[in-house]
């Protein structure tokens, strides 16, 4: 009888590698924060001694989701100029707005309120491009959040650098701070192709090959966007990035709503990855993205939700059923982007991304603990024939009852472990006080 931490029982267990598998009445069992088997019930009886014991007999155990695109901080910018197009939306009240407010607390507060929401809907993993990532990275490894930290690049100053060169210096000092930190890795953040140019671009390039870390970007969100590339550089976004030797293993492009043949192909052929935000592009007008085309063509292709401040939630069951209908609308294909699809998506998909691939994004041995329980018993999942679909088209995030982040409980029976609720809502309406009195009235 082998000695170990924990065993968490569960009716049903979706590890999503190996794909569509459900395995019923199994365990998983955990030592030292990682998962060192997944067997049946009664085997694990006779094989384990556990020191902690979880029973869920109306639950569906799935890995934790990967939030895989987006801005925590921005939280507290939730609704603050809502039905508006993108570049007026940036321009006219996200930039002024960040200007005034953005500084280290501001973003303290509004990551911790993030990472509560994402808690709460069963994200274990959030990739984040935003400033002050130092207060970002404090945040979620004081929760026991897993997070892919950007080291956000721009052309233009902001509150927390003024310049390229100090931007890649902040980043690459939070990196150093945080090597070897069992939670908390880093990619580069340069914001996009139209607030960076080639200079700083191919600086990162040479740095992302050097440290093999991704290079987390938002590419091709708008039709406007590649028409501004064309008449500036005489070329699209893509082009311009490919030329600059961005287009590799290690890039995570984010929205990808105007794609040709071309580039899919050329994204297939780099082993690049795409992070779809369905329900940010449909609010914002963007576009769509072609997932089917880009799955087919053997582009990884995980989600995302965006920032609160252009979605209006950070909430990955609702982004899984909207990637799934409109997947299925874009191909003009009912089987298009499947259930199943939409949870490697938001899973494995996104962890491979953020190459987190090996540590995380499935219920296998030798991976984190980082786990998601879903209670299936409600009237709204009933009757249930297949706890895949189930999950994706009839679950809300509501329905989350325990996430453990490497082998730790972070939510218990839909209470949060490690964040108090009611300092951090004081926190958020005081400074939500502050930013409603300087908006127009």
């Amino acid at each position: 009888m082998q000695n170990i931490d924990l065993i968490i029982s569960a009716r049903w267990i979706v590890p999503v590698e190996p794909h569509e598998v459900v395995l019923h009445d199994h365990v998983v069992a955990v030592h030292a924060g990682r998962i060192v088997d997944v067997i049946p019930r009664a085997q694990a009886r006779a094989t384990y001694s556990a020191a902690s014991q979880v029973e869920l007999p109306d639950h569906a155990l799935i890995p934790g989701l990967v939030n895989a695109h987006g801005h925590a901080a921005m939280s507290l910018l939730r609704g603050v100029a809502d039905d508006l197009p993108l570049q007026h939306w940036l321009e006219q009240h996200i930039w002024p707005l960040e200007a005034r407010f953005v500084d280290a607390d501001f973003c303290r507060i509004g990551v911790n309120l993030a990472i509560a929401e994402l808690l709460r809907g069963g994200v274990t993993c959030m990739n984040d491009m935003y400033f002050f990532t130092e207060s970002t990275a404090q945040a979620a490894a004081g929760a026991g959040m897993r997070a892919c930290v950007g080291m956000i690049v721009l052309d233009f100053p902001t509150r927390y650098a003024q310049n390229p060169d100090e931007y890649l210096r902040k980043g690459l000092a939070l990196r150093d701070e945080y090597k070897g930190h069992p939670l908390i890795t880093t990619s580069f953040a340069p914001h996009a192709p139209y607030t960076v140019s080639d200079e700083p671009l191919a600086r990162i390039r040479t740095l992302a090959d050097e440290l093999d870390v991704p290079v987390h970007m938002h590419v091709h969100e708008t039709a406007f966007e590649v028409a501004q590339s064309q008449q500036q550089y005489g070329q699209r976004p893509l082009s311009r990035l490919h030329h600059l030797g961005l287009v590799s293993t290690s890039l995570v492009a984010v929205h990808m709503t105007q794609l040709d043949d071309a580039e899919i192909e050329a994204l297939a052929l780099a082993k690049a990855h795409v992070v779809h935000c369905p329900e940010s592009n449909l609010k914002l007008a963007s576009g769509l993205c072609p997932v089917q085309k880009l799955l087919d063509a053997g582009v990884n292709v995980a989600l995302g939700t965006d920032g609160a401040a252009s979605n209006n939630d950070l909430d990955m069951f609702g982004e899984m059923r909207t990637a799934a209908l409109i997947g299925k609308h874009t191909a003009g294909d009912a089987s298009a982007v499947p259930a199943s699809m939409a949870l490697r998506m938001a899973t494995l998909n996104g962890a491979r991304a953020l190459k987190l691939g090996a540590e995380t994004g499935s219920v296998e041995v030798g991976k984190w603990a980082d786990l998601c329980a879903v209670d299936l018993s409600g009237l709204e999942q009933q009757p249930l024939y297949d706890p895949i679909s189930q999950i994706v088209y009839a679950t809300s995030r509501d329905r989350v009852s325990e996430v453990w982040v490497a082998g730790k409980q972070l939510l218990r029976d839909r209470q949060l472990t490690t964040i108090d609720c009611r300092d951090l809502l004081a926190q958020v309406r005081e400074a939500g006080d502050r930013i409603r009195e300087a908006m127009p009235s």
